[in-house]
């Protein structure tokens, strides 16, 4: 084996491992062999069954809810933490498999006539329960990753800049659970290679993954024919590890696919979400109500940013300046003023304000909480921009990033937004624009009703915890 042997020997050199150091303590060693079932599932069980505490003629029957429940939530099969995890995102199969599971108890009370009226009350406290109860343990699992007390090893089938990307983003958020301890391929990689280093030849992953003790296997960029691929990833080494699959095309391969086949080969049908014709109306009617209510609602915050802007600059509060919408038409965007630029050049060219001097404690203020953006609402009203969207750029920045990034100019497909997936997620102010980029292009891809109020409800953590610049 050509590189094997040394396997370990690189791994604590290179970039992703320098960014873990292991602690080898006992509790964190009994902490990693932590499964997320051991976790979840019983927090689930006990929060379904607590009702019965104020119910306990219905124990009989919360015990039945919590079997069904858990057989619906689980599918069956072992739990398995998703990468991203997110109560929000899992609320909606939440509760439509909890609302089955108590539909399905109920129908068998009705036909042994049992109490019902006492039943549908706990079963809905037990339910309630089982979210707070995800949020308890969602968070749990998150904290366990970031502090590199669940760190499963991994290693990337294929090098090239794809996987350079994703190991980079593996190190530096380690709430995913992964840590990249270097990739296989039949030649060098230097863009894989700047993160994580190349371990040997694909012929020796099962040696590899028996060696380094891996966990998980990812498939990203590779050349090699689809059935040695296969081969490869099968071999006994291999079988008990988690595999994951960066699909080709991986752009167009949304939360929005459909599992079809034609004879035995599997086919993604690929549903493009369109913010366009009644989803454009649904989505329009919400940002008018939304922001005709919270303008109304936040009129004494919006009156008190005013006088304190007033105040601290000596001019006009409000500060216009041209951003690019949707399809590439310019529109003027409002915000409270955090300083006086020197010039109209500097508004239009200076890419970030956040460390300037002449930005004084009340600008400060407005923009680590996001009030700065309030008269945005304004904008939403004029049709200008939406409620969630990606966050308008001014046209200098536009067409240099266009002309720099792949994909940049497709985020112009939709209206601006007041907020944004990408903006949620830790890229604000002084951030990678192309990560910016990517995170626009998949909430489009993506949209929907819920997605959207995920964002907003995100959105109001960030500023009442003051996450902002």
């Amino acid at each position: 084996m050509g590189r094997t042997a040394s396997a370990r020997a690189l791994v604590p050199a290179s970039r992703a491992t320098a960014a873990w150091p292991v602690d080898e303590t006992r509790a964190r060693r009994l902490l990693g062999r932590l499964c997320a079932w051991m976790i979840v599932l019983p927090v689930d069980a006990v929060a379904i069954l607590t009702p019965a505490l104020l119910v306990p003629e219905q124990l009989l029957g919360l015990e039945a809810l919590a079997v069904v429940g858990l057989a619906l939530l689980t599918g069956g099969r072992r739990y398995r933490a998703r990468l991203h995890i997110s109560v929000l995102d899992d609320l909606p199969t939440l509760l439509a498999n909890l609302l089955a599971a108590i539909g399905l108890v109920v129908g068998v009370l009705l036909l042994l006539r049992g109490d019902v009226t006492t039943f549908l009350p706990a079963a809905f406290l037990g339910a309630g329960l089982v979210v707070v109860g995800r949020t308890i343990t969602t968070q749990a699992i998150r904290v366990a990753r970031t502090r590199g007390l669940v760190a499963r090893p991994t290693v990337f089938v294929g090098g090239g800049g794809l996987t350079g990307h994703l190991a980079e983003l593996l190190v530096e958020q380690r709430k995913y659970g992964l840590r990249p301890i270097g990739f296989v391929d039949d030649r060098a990689r230097p863009e894989a290679e700047r993160v994580i280093p190349r371990l040997a030849d694909f012929e020796d992953l099962a040696e590899v993954v028996a060696s380094c003790g891996v966990q998980v296997i990812i498939v990203s960029e590779t050349d090699i024919a689809e059935p040695r691929l296969v081969e490869l990833v099968r071999r006994p080494p291999c079988r008990p590890c988690d595999l994951l699959v960066v699909p080709r095309l991986h752009s167009l391969c949304t939360q929005a696919v459909q599992g079809d086949h034609i004879a035995c080969i599997p086919i993604m049908r690929i549903r493009t979400p369109s913010l366009r014709g009644p989803s454009a109306v649904l989505k329009r009617s919400f940002d008018v109500v939304f922001a005709a209510v919270t303008l109304v609602l936040l009129a004494p915050v919006l009156g008190a940013c005013t006088l304190a802007v007033r105040i601290e600059t000596g001019g006009s509060p409000l500060f216009r300046q041209e951003r690019v919408g949707r399809d590439g038409r310019v529109f003027t965007c409002l915000k409270f003023r955090t300083l006086a630029p020197r010039s109209g050049e500097e508004s239009a060219t200076l890419w970030s304000v956040a460390t300037d001097p002449r930005v004084g404690p009340v600008g400060r203020f407005l923009r680590r909480t996001s009030l700065d953006e309030l008269p945005q609402l304004w904008n939403i009203l004029r049709g200008d921009m939406t409620t969630v969207g990606p966050r308008p750029e001014r046209p200098y920045f536009v067409e240099k990033f266009a002309a720099e990034l792949p994909g940049y100019g497709l985020r112009h497909r939709v209206p601006s937004g007041l907020t944004g997936l990408a903006q949620v997620s830790g890229l604000r102010g002084d951030t990678s624009v192309a990560d910016r980029a990517r995170f626009d292009n998949f909430y489009i891809e993506n949209w929907s009703p819920w997605l959207d109020v995920k964002v907003l409800l995100r959105t109001v953590i960030e500023v009442v915890f003051a996450r902002g610049r």
